[in-house]
């Protein structure tokens, strides 16, 4: 009767650890800035430990408006992607502009605020989930 217990729980324990995480999604992205918005800083994405990034972050802005737009992007999938305007390639202190839109084209990110980008110079894809760096871009 205990092996039977032993083994009830554990088949519990693996059905629940075992859940399928949310990737990002796949679909191919072509979002537009502004005819009006001026490109301020650009970079080009470097790969991290823990994925590949190709493309460029860009930095726009349109009167007090700010968009970071991903342009050309394409990264390998994984769980809980994040796009981060960070101070360092691996982010410590950063804005979080919320969950990757997709993991390729061209997509758009509002800043809410008007950040120091002589300060938050990195554009980053990171796992919030696992805190793995997929990738990062250098804004000049």
């Amino acid at each position: 009767m205990r092996k039977l217990s032993i083994i009830f729980i554990a088949t519990i324990c693996l059905l629940t650890a075992c859940k399928k995480e949310k990737l990002a999604p796949t679909v191919l992205l072509n979002e537009m800035t502004d005819t009006v918005a001026v490109l301020k800083y650009s970079g080009t994405f470097e790969s991290g430990p823990y994925g590949t990034v190709t493309g460029k972050a860009e930095i726009y802005q349109t009167g007090n408006n700010w968009q970071v737009k991903l342009a050309d992007f394409l990264t390998n999938n994984g769980p809980a992607l994040h796009v981060y305007i960070s101070r360092e390639a691996m982010p410590v202190t950063y804005i979080d502009l919320g969950e990757l839109k997709s993991v390729n084209g061209n997509q758009l990110y509002d800043v809410t605020g008007m950040p120091d980008f002589m300060a938050y110079k990195y554009i980053s894809i990171h796992c919030v989930a696992y805190n793995h760096l997929f990738g990062y871009a250098l804004l000049q």
